[in-house]
């Protein structure tokens, strides 16, 4: 019989949270999904892109990540081994103000998330637009690894994904 990895039980953690919301209360529109087998290096990846459903332009990406090394601990069942997952949370939003809207940014996700270590922003354009729009990848890191035993904090993880799409949503940078 089949043993489902950690990897897969968060998989299916995180599905039944993120997609909940998006078809029984109509919360959020789940707007990309990846479910990759890198069979170059044996990983795993999961993915799940998703806004507010009456956002405007502001996306979350929940991703869980599992590596080879990872993947045969568990499953080889090695001992000393204390296997899990990586987990990615990003933000994507459009931006005018570079400056202002960081900041307020900074601001709303150290305070959402009080983080060990502070979310990156990375800013991007592309090349030859005649109206030039940025867009701001925010990432919120955690210094260890998950597994089963934060099964538990899906559903508070994902509701500050929610508290951190609308108060970036609510983040207008033409503020004087």
């Amino acid at each position: 019989m089949f043993d489902p990895t950690i990897f897969d039980n968060l998989k299916v953690a995180i599905e039944n949270c993120v997609y909940d919301l998006d078809n029984l209360d109509a919360r959020v529109v789940i707007t990309d999904r990846v479910d990759r087998l890198d069979m170059a290096v044996m990983s795993r990846a999961f993915a799940l892109q998703f806004s507010l459903a009456s956002g405007g332009g502001v996306t979350a990406e929940i991703r869980l990540e599992a590596s080879l090394k990872e993947l045969a601990a568990e499953i080889l069942d090695q001992s000393g081994a204390a296997p899990g997952c990586k987990l990615r949370l990003r933000f994507f939003m459009p931006v005018e103000d570079i400056e202002r809207t960081c900041a307020y940014a900074e601001r709303q996700l150290t305070e959402i998330w009080q983080p060990d270590m502070p979310p990156t922003q990375t800013i991007s354009f592309l090349y030859g637009e005649p109206n030039r729009s940025y867009q701001n990848e925010i990432e919120v890191h955690f210094n260890r690894k998950i597994n089963e035993e934060q099964m538990e904090d899906v559903p508070v993880l994902i509701d500050h994904m929610l508290r951190t799409l609308e108060a970036l949503e609510a983040c207008d940078d033409r503020r004087p």
